[in-house]
């Protein structure tokens, strides 16, 4: 397991990077043939390819009704770090923790997928067919993913989404949805000393629009918009033509999101500099992950199968966005951050308890085996 991550960590794999997202998936994919899992490669235009992997299931004595349905192990292999990363901070474990860009989130889940994935091809016993999804854009929301990950929660009897199980060792029962937006504001450029009033600024404009947007937080609610990318102007000595923002918002419920986008587009619409106007786009977006009674079951399950395996775990509700979220909005019942446990992803110090590896990996194989009794 340790050699497999290595191996993806080393690789700069930015959503962005298409070609470092398919050698990652590269990898995935020889280690898998050598397990005798056939990959069929999905490709994507812009971002990395989607690969799938099935396993033939169903010799589970007993298996019921949903047997002829797909168990879907689900990852995605981009990160959120720019080209070089990995060879600034290669892979490294010091004290039994690994570190590197993406060790957590979520190229260990990658390996936890494929060693299970494995092991049921090897000795089989899973009570249906079994599917690893690797997809390549989940940091920016997959904008090309998703289509495939909901075509393939259609089919699905449960998912299990090996985002990094949390620090506390829990799995996450509940997401924010999230969106991921941009503005760009048109002023008017002028010398800034030699004839200032004839400009417009679209710099003054954004930043009355980031005051707006900001206001919109409310903790209490669970709602959170922030702009967190800016950019503009032609020059420190003239006034500025034009300027762009990126807004993440993130809600609890659909009704907030419907609020809180109509507020968003209100403040793009209305300049309050005369003469500067501004556009507003979608860029990605994430639904939330709701626990619905049958996702309760399969994290009960869960949580019998990771007392077998030797660890306690509960749920926990969390701010992030996953691609959970699609799959659950299509009814199938699924869990998130089933992977090994880790921390501190999308900074430097990102960090992989590895003796958590094994045990992850035994808990998710444990509970599939357990899908029939559990009624799931």
């Amino acid at each position: 397991m340790i050699a497999l991550l290595r191996e993806m960590v080393d690789l700069d794999s930015g959503s962005y990077n298409k070609p470092g997202i398919d050698a990652v998936g590269a990898v995935i994919e020889r280690f898998l043939g050598g397990h005798g899992i056939a990959v069929e490669r999905l490709p994507q235009s812009r971002h990395g390819d989607c690969l799938r992997a099935p396993v033939d299931g169903g010799d589970a004595v007993g298996a019921g009704a949903n047997a002829g349905r797909n168990i879907v192990l689900m990852g995605h292999r981009d990160t959120v770090f720019p080209d070089g990363e990995a060879g600034r901070r290669p892979f490294t474990i010091r004290d039994g923790i690994a570190y590197g860009p993406g060790v957590a989130d979520m190229k260990a889940g990658l390996v936890m997928n494929a060693f299970i994935l494995a092991a049921f091809r090897k000795f089989g016993g899973a009570p249906g067919p079994l599917v690893g999804l690797f997809t390549g854009d989940e940091e920016i929301g997959s904008p090309e993913g998703r289509p495939v990950i909901e075509a393939e929660a259609r089919s699905a009897r449960v998912v299990f989404n090996s985002e990094p199980g949390r620090v506390s060792g829990n799995v996450v029962t509940g997401r924010k949805g999230g969106v991921f937006s941009a503005f760009r504001v048109t002023g008017k450029a002028a010398h800034s000393g030699g004839n200032f009033s004839d400009g417009v600024s679209a710099i003054e404009e954004l930043a009355r629009k980031v005051q707006a947007l900001h206001a919109l937080t409310d903790l209490a609610r669970g709602i959170t918009v922030n702009v967190g990318l800016v950019s503009g102007g032609q020059s420190v000595n003239t006034v500025a033509p034009w300027a762009e923002g990126q807004i993440d918002l993130r809600y609890v419920s659909a009704a907030d999101r419907a609020e809180v986008m109509g507020r968003i587009e209100t403040i793009i619409a209305r300049c309050s500099v005369p003469g500067t106007s501004a556009e507003f786009s979608i860029r990605g977006e994430f639904l939330p992950l709701s626990q619905t009674p049958e996702a309760r079951r399969l994290f009960e399950l869960y949580v019998e199968s990771a007392a077998a395996s030797g660890f306690t775990t509960d749920g926990e509700f969390t701010g992030g966005c996953a691609d959970s979220g699609f799959t659950a909005a299509q009814g199938t019942p699924t869990i998130c951050a089933v992977g090994p446990v880790g921390g501190k992803a999308h900074s430097p110090e990102e960090f992989l308890v590895l003796d958590s590896l094994v045990p992850r990996a035994q808990a998710c194989a444990r509970a599939i085996l357990a899908l029939d009794q559990a009624g799931l």
